[in-house]
């Protein structure tokens, strides 16, 4: 075994490596980024190297600082963890230049599955099942369309190169085939440096099941089941399970085996994940099902595996790379239970997942959750600790572990309405949604199950009078209740015959509310609610509900909601430009990357006006009204979070266009 290893990464993923590597006696390094200067990561490694600036380019990509990292601090593997480097056969002939050993395939077992065209051709040809298109060399547009007319609409476009739904456009319609093709390459080249693209046919419901499979350097090689990460927005997987519902004796023995086959067809050594899209149309069975890609690295989802084999995973990956044998032959693996994964994000579900950014002023997560369930956490954030625009948004991994399926599930819903986060805008609501959703509950589920059923999963219900009063009773200042009593300590004043009562402001969103805070002599206090709410809308608390109060807000915590108030500063001045209706601002930090209308263009409500990447993806702005453009940002341009994009000519009856 290693005494020392470098993790060539960050967040959750080098935490949990970390945690690990401590439990082997392994001494570990951590790197990091100008952005991960004080990050969790870096507190918990026993040394850390700074390799340069934020943007990951000039820093976790940075091959040549890593290598030399390890090489001054003595260690003696690299462990990549999952993203960045990890897939990169480049990097791994670098290291194994350098003398050290790569905690993870060889770069000859990377450069065979990093394709997915590639990747495909070579299934193929080791008898492995693959979804019909075209995975050719030729990427000119005249044929690419060619192909997907013989496929059959609608088709799949995706990149060949790396995951994450980047690069990837369902194309409905041949007409569409060209701009979603543009788009995609952009997004492509941007996110991996290769904008080729292969060209498959959109199975109609489509279910996506992966087989977790290891091997060692002696031959050997076995699958530890299967994971469903069918649940998916923007083909980005948002609640994995293991094992798969609904999976039959006939279709786990195919894809298992079709699994390790195509393991043993590349040697391959250590964790990796086949990923197969299966046709649920007429349910599962054994002849549909084809594999997608191969991810040569550690996945995202990777702790449910654990949970339902009893295994570690990345205690597994350090023993294979150090020279052992896999510690368990197949017949010793067996599922027990049922687990789930959620992440959560940073983002706005309600509009369109748009990643966030903030500071996390709270952070709590429950301790464990009801009926002898297991819960796990896996995080690289603390509560203050803010999410960066130059890295993924994702704040943790929720995992939990059950008897059955439907246990698990209970569990899920209670550990995420017991999950509270404030200070960024999070997706906590809409995963409770959607693990409470009727077609998930029972288990159907296919990667369009989000996508029909987004405004109901996405919609959050307003804020009721209770939830706005104790908003407003933290605000008055009344925060921790005192004794039973003494209710007047925390208001100030003192009358003799009538109770002491404290005017109380309030904003959320765009209303604004105006509340009256009295402390009552049996200890309770009494809010009540001034228009545009019912005047007669008057509560009692005798204990503050879940909220926590950060600079200028107050969130209460309702379930897994949580409703964010203004707190105004009566002396802070109103920035009239910000409320500006005539301009669009910048939703998040990020790149111009293509401009579609000039100044002077007259344009209609719902026209994409321009395209702004940011954490490497792209997102349309659209024109939220009919307008003439009086500015607009310049194409290339790099803009913060609030920097307005687009200002309009204000004239009431300015004259529309068609789209185009």
């Amino acid at each position: 075994m290693f005494s020392k290893i470098l993790i060539a990464n960050r967040g959750e993923i080098a935490c949990r490596v970390i945690r690990t590597a401590r439990k082997l006696g392994v001494r570990t390094v951590a790197v990091y980024s100008d952005a991960d200067a004080k990050s969790l990561h870096v507190e918990m490694a026993d040394e850390a190297v700074h390799i340069g600036p934020s943007p990951v380019g000039e820093s976790y990509l940075g091959g040549d600082k890593i290598v030399a990292a390890a090489l001054s601090t003595g260690a003696q593997a690299i462990h990549p963890g999952y993203g960045f480097l990890s897939e990169n056969p480049d990097f791994v002939d670098q290291v194994v230049a350098a003398g050290l050993t790569f905690i993870g395939p060889s770069a000859a077992s990377i450069r065979a599955m990093g394709l997915k065209d590639a990747a495909k051709r070579l299934m193929e040809k080791a008898g492995v099942p693959v979804v019909p298109g075209y995975h050719g060399e030729a990427q000119e547009i005249v044929l690419l369309a060619s192909k997907a007319r013989e496929i059959g609409y609608p088709v799949l476009i995706k990149a060949r190169a790396g995951g994450g739904g980047k690069g990837m456009r369902r194309v409905e319609h041949p007409d569409d085939f060209s701009e979603a093709l543009s788009s995609a390459r952009r997004e492509a080249k941007a996110a991996f440096g290769d904008d080729r693209v292969l060209v498959e046919k959109y199975v109609d419901k489509p279910r996506h099941i992966e087989v977790q499979v290891f091997g060692d350097n002696f031959g050997n090689a076995v699958h530890l089941y299967e994971r469903d990460c069918s649940a998916q927005r923007r083909h980005q997987k948002v609640i994995e399970e293991a094992p798969a519902p609904g999976m039959t004796p006939a279709l786990r023995k195919a894809m298992t085996e079709a699994a390790v086959k195509a393991a043993r067809a590349i040697n391959y050594s250590g964790a990796g994940t086949i990923e197969f899209i299966v046709d649920a149309s007429q349910g599962l069975k054994a002849d549909r099902f084809w594999f997608m890609e191969m991810n040569t690295r550690l996945q995202v989802e990777h702790p449910i595996t654990e949970m339902v084999t009893g295994t570690d995973l990345v205690e597994w990956q350090l023993r294979i790379a150090s020279g052992e044998k896999l510690p368990k032959t197949q017949s010793e693996i067996a599922l027990a239970g049922h687990a789930f994964e959620a992440r959560i994000y940073a983002e706005d579900a309600a509009k369109g997942f748009l990643p966030a950014t903030g500071t996390l002023h709270h952070l709590k997560f429950p301790d464990s959750p009801p009926d002898a369930a297991m819960i796990r956490i896996e995080t690289g954030v603390r509560a203050g600790d803010a999410i960066s625009p130059y890295y993924d948004p994702m704040i943790a991994k929720l995992v939990v572990h059950a008897k059955d399926r439907q246990a698990a599930l209970d569990a899920l819903g209670a550990a995420l309405s017991q999950t509270e986060i404030a200070g960024s805008t999070v997706n906590t609501a809409f995963l409770a949604a959607l693990a409470a959703d009727p077609d998930f509950c029972a288990g159907d589920v296919d990667t369009g199950l989000i996508a029909r059923h987004q405004e109901a999963l996405t919609s959050v219900a307003p804020p009721t009078g209770e939830i706005i009063s104790a908003a407003a009773l933290a605000a008055s200042g009344a925060g921790a209740l005192p004794p039973s009593n003494d209710p007047w300590s925390s208001l100030s004043g003192y009358a003799h015959f009538h109770r002491v009562a404290r005017r109380t402001r309030l904003k959320f969103g765009e209303t604004d509310i105006l509340a009256k805070v009295s402390a009552r002599a049996d200890g309770r206090f009494q809010v009540t609610l001034d228009a545009p709410f019912d005047s007669a809308n008057s509560h009692d608390f005798r204990a503050v509900p879940r909220l926590a109060r950060w600079p200028g807000h107050i969130t209460v915590f309702e379930g897994a909601v949580g409703y964010t108030f203004a707190v105004p500063d009566p002396l802070a001045r109103s920035d009239e430009a910000s409320s500006a209706s005539g301009s669009l601002r910048a939703p998040m930090p990020g790149l111009v990357k293509l401009v579609r209308v000039a100044k002077d263009d007259a344009v209609i409500k719902g026209q994409a006006l321009l395209i702004l990447e940011a954490m490497k993806m792209e997102h349309t702005i659209a024109a939220p009204h009919d307008g003439v453009i009086a500015e607009i940002a310049t194409e290339g341009a790099q803009v913060t979070d609030g920097t307005v994009l687009v200002r309009f000519i204000e004239e009431p009856n300015a004259p529309t266009a068609a789209a185009g």
